[in-house]
């Protein structure tokens, strides 16, 4: 049945019945009466296993483990205007090396007592982010020092992050950066940017969600960074390049 108006939609006594007998059984809906029900005006979308639009609200007190606050002897006049005649910080949020899991970092920075100076200053104005690629929980790495090479396995940190990224494959993946990539558009400068850094097998991915968090409001690119050790051979197209996505919140970007 065609939409009769702009803002309803007339429902037969046949899908009437229908909707009813789906709501009484705790059934989800068929995708169709998201958009002609309640007006989702969504144009690009990625499902995946798991999909929520919950977004964290968790706030936590941040604690401070160590102060590097003395300003460069050559002290410019932009840099004067950080720290007072002690060297202590003036400024709360700013300048800061904040250690911890990004998503509980962001929604506190978001609900918590550093907002107000955020929402002041405008936002923020560069956000840079390189979640883990799938590499298999492969964190072991070789180290040489002073000619002697060491082995340095993964800690169970690093699996464990691993495990919660990509312990269920994309899904998870993309489960993880769609909550984060909300709290960053909710924090970012009107004529801020963001870049996010990943490989080319789950860059197509990405990208939708990136538009549908943030919409169409904003220009894009993406940069293709080649990899140095770069190579096809006979068998197949070498992966010669990882993918930075660029996007911006708004038409007005620095």
């Amino acid at each position: 049945m065609n939409r009769t108006q702009a803002d309803a939609y007339e429902l037969s006594d046949g899908e009437k019945r229908d909707l009813i007998k789906l709501i009484n059984e705790g059934k989800p809906l068929p995708e169709k009466y998201r958009f002609l029900l309640f007006q989702d005006k969504r144009e690009v979308e990625l499902v995946w296993n798991g999909k929520t639009r919950e977004v964290s609200t968790a706030v936590l007190p941040f604690q401070s483990l160590e102060h590097v606050d003395e300003p460069r002897q050559e002290i410019g006049d932009e840099q004067a205007t950080l720290y007072d005649i002690r060297g202590r910080q003036l400024d709360g949020w700013t300048n800061k090396l904040i250690w911890g899991d990004n998503k509980l970092i962001l929604s506190s920075l978001k609900s918590g007592a550093l907002r107000q100076q955020i929402e002041e200053a405008g936002g923020l104005k560069l956000i840079y982010i390189d979640p883990p690629f799938d590499v298999g929980a492969d964190f072991s790495v070789d180290i040489e020092i002073g000619g002697e090479t060491f082995h340095k396995e993964p800690n169970l940190l690093e699996q464990i992050a691993y495990r919660d990224t990509w312990g269920h494959g994309a899904d998870s993946f993309i489960a993880m950066l769609y909550e984060r990539l909300i709290l960053m558009r909710d924090l970012m400068h009107s004529e801020g940017s963001m870049y996010v850094h990943m490989g080319t097998n789950v860059a197509y991915a990405v990208e939708a969600v990136i538009r549908e968090v943030f919409g169409t409001a904003g220009p894009g690119a993406t940069i293709s960074w080649k990899r140095v050790t770069a190579h096809g051979d006979s068998h197949r197209w070498g992966v010669i390049h990882d993918a930075i996505v660029w996007r911006t919140k708004s038409d007005r970007y620095i």
